[in-house]
């Protein structure tokens, strides 16, 4: 049994991904402020005698280095997310990103442990092959000089920081670039398109589409993506390489409304949102984002169990029951008249 510290333990990722570890038989220790993770998120598994929830930051060094000296190892979540926030909260993004996750590498090189950086597919930033459409690990990064672009500036200085400690002082370090992600527990508060989607229509409001809806993305399923780090973290050839974790099966976003309308019968109307009402003048959006997976397949035998269309029937099921299960707690909570 290995005892492994998650940052960012308590998000959508971090939750599921402490339950998988949890499932495999390891002790599990959470490091949370709470800024965007959730209680709730880890109501299932808070009473294992194997899992340990620690509210604070990866910016409070010492409580962070002692947690550390305890593990064997580490996956580095925390951080500032979705498009929204990150916007809104530039300052704030690249504080808690960058220096957060020095602080999480001083401490993994100070005792010598192997850590897992979570990354992400922002950091390719606007352009991609013109040829392929995908992704490669080895494209340049393209970043724009919109504020919306802080995230992936971040998290990309996040990576060259991890492989300059690998290269230069031989910490083991494994980088994934997280693609869309999705499934249960995820919320559309910060941003995140689907689950927003699915519940629109499942309570018959517009459906909001930003821009044209032209633009491509590929959703992963949480437990294929929690799947895949731990076993990037188990594969020797992984360290000191950054590796794409998601779905090459692309959908636009407006392919993705009129899917989710149709599966969940809903009546409501698709209507598209400028990106400047949405979130300012000078916003840029991605037109493809979708990975290139060889790497991954190549070192993990990587397959997801899960395509698209299996993917929305899992979430709108969730969405249901999650929105059958906040009538019933409005109604218990409502004063008799």
């Amino acid at each position: 049994m290995k005892k492994i510290l998650i940052t960012g333990g308590a998000g959508f990722i971090g939750s599921h991904l402490a339950e998988e570890l949890l499932a495999r038989g390891e002790e599990v220790y959470v490091l949370d402020d709470l800024s965007t993770g959730n209680l709730e998120n880890i109501l299932d598994i808070k009473d294992n005698p194997r899992f340990h929830f620690i509210l604070g930051s990866i910016l409070e060094k010492a409580e962070l280095e002692e947690l550390v000296r305890q593990c064997n190892e580490i996956y580095h979540l925390a951080a500032a997310v979705g498009v929204k926030l990150v916007y809104e909260n530039p300052v704030y993004t690249i504080n808690v990103n960058v220096k957060g996750t020095e602080n999480v590498l001083n401490a993994a090189l100070k005792y010598a442990k192997k850590i897992f950086l979570a990354s992400t597919s922002e950091v390719y930033g606007k352009d991609v092959r013109a040829n392929q459409k995908k992704f490669k690990e080895t494209d340049d990064l393209s970043l724009g000089t919109s504020l919306r672009w802080c995230y992936g500036c971040s998290k990309a200085l996040d990576e060259y920081l991890a492989l300059a400690y690998h290269k230069k002082m031989g910490l083991p370090v494994v980088v994934g670039r997280f693609f869309n992600t999705v499934g249960p527990r995820q919320t559309g508060a910060y941003g995140m398109v689907l689950p927003r989607l699915v519940r629109q229509a499942l309570l018959g409001q517009p459906m909001t589409v930003y821009g044209d809806g032209r633009q491509v993305r590929s959703f992963s399923w949480v437990k294929d993506v929690v799947r895949a780090a731990i076993e990037l973290m188990n594969c020797p050839q992984a360290v000191g390489e950054i590796i794409n974790i998601g779905s090459e099966e692309g959908v636009s976003i407006l392919e993705l409304a009129r899917r989710i309308k149709e599966k969940t019968q809903s009546s409501s109307e698709i209507v598209f949102i400028p990106y400047h009402l949405a979130y300012g003048p000078d916003f840029e959006d991605i037109i493809f984002r979708v990975p290139d997976t060889s790497r991954l397949r190549q070192l993990i035998n990587f397959v997801p169990s899960l395509n698209l269309d299996q993917i929305l029937d899992q979430v709108i099921a969730y969405e249901r029951e999650a929105l059958k299960k906040e009538i019933v707690k409005k109604a218990a909570l409502a004063p008799e008249s």
